[in-house]
């Protein structure tokens, strides 16, 4: 395993930073990344910014919108906020592994005297309140695995900031997002800065290994994150994206996150479809939008399309019948 420090607070650096080294640094088995964001919210890849963001208080309050690589839930940064990055080699499983890259967040907490533990899908708490949530991307062989850590994270701001549906808060079982989350500085018996819990972090991480090996970003390396940077994840059709003209509007809950879809119906036949949601995939989504366009919008000529896609690959945890039913009821 290597580690690469990084210092910046940019998130669209940050975001590119992991990127590049997912993609181009798979010379090492095993890297691991902690890093700082300035106020910022990150959403998911598949989610529709605009339906995940108030507006107005981000725009005054000069707060970062950015997406990222990997499905879940939009996150709220700031500089109490710790995220760390695992990369690795996917041992042989296609599925997602939330629980054992959670663990050595929640064994540096037990040396703390905090009792944290993983639960629901991607989540880990501390007295039934969330303080870190984890998302993960996969490609080739190898998976991206990050968690944010609400350390010790502005909560009022997060809450105006994050403009989250109704239905997320019922399901949750609660009545606002400010009760949902926590900071780990509540429980801390001693207190310590951001700075020494990172560090506690770091050493945990490595202390097994007879060395930490830190790899030095060459120029090269900078000019090519650089690049990503501006050519990607400062831009506003990333961020952003197109969103359809549309007439539908359908959604659904399960068990695995929320499917949004968006489909621009004219005399019968789809025209355009675009799904959003929390939800975590494998792939392109566009690979199974460009399917369904001119398809007529009727249940068989749909589950006729869906049965040569492999939904799950798409939809982790989502079968081919419950997509279709989100579509069509």
């Amino acid at each position: 395993m290597i580690y690469i420090k990084n210092d910046c607070n940019k998130p669209q650096f940050n975001l590119a930073l992991e990127e590049y080294v997912f993609n181009y640094l798979d010379q090492f088995d095993e890297i691991f990344l902690l890093w700082i964001n300035e106020p910022t919210i990150v959403v998911g890849k598949h989610q529709n910014t605009i339906e995940e963001i108030n507006t107005q208080y981000v725009k005054e309050n000069n707060i970062n919108v950015v997406r990222r690589l990997s499905g879940g839930g939009a996150v709220y940064h700031d500089l109490g906020n710790l995220n760390y990055t695992i990369i690795s080699k996917n041992k042989g499983s296609e599925g997602f592994d939330f629980k054992t890259f959670s663990q050595p967040v929640i064994e540096v907490l037990a040396d703390l005297g905090i009792k944290a533990e993983f639960t629901g899908r991607n989540d880990i708490v501390i007295d039934g309140k969330k303080f870190c949530g984890n998302a993960q991307y996969m490609k080739k062989g190898r998976v991206l695995h990050h968690g944010a850590i609400l350390f010790d994270v502005e909560l009022d701001v997060l809450a105006k900031a994050l403009k989250v549906s109704q239905d997320k808060i019922v399901s949750k079982g609660v009545k606002s997002v400010r009760s949902r989350v926590t900071n780990i500085k509540d429980y801390l018996k001693e207190d310590i800065t951001i700075e020494e819990f990172k560090e506690l972090l770091l050493k945990h991480m490595f202390k097994d290994k007879e060395d930490m090996e830190v790899y030095e970003l060459t120029e090269e390396d900078l000019k090519s994150i650089n690049k990503l940077m501006e050519e990607r994840y400062m831009t506003w059709d990333w961020t952003y994206g197109q969103s359809p003209e549309f007439n539908i509007r359908k959604d659904r809950r399960f068990s695995s996150g929320k499917v949004e879809i968006f489909i621009d119906v004219d005399n019968g036949f789809i025209k355009d479809i675009k799904f959003y949601g929390d939800f975590f995939g494998h792939g392109d989504l566009k690979d199974v939008e460009e399917k369904l366009v001119g398809a007529k919008y009727s249940e068989d000529e749909i589950k006729g399309i869906l049965k040569d896609i492999d939904v799950g690959y798409y939809f982790s945890g989502i079968s081919q019948d419950e997509l279709l039913k989100a579509i069509i009821d």
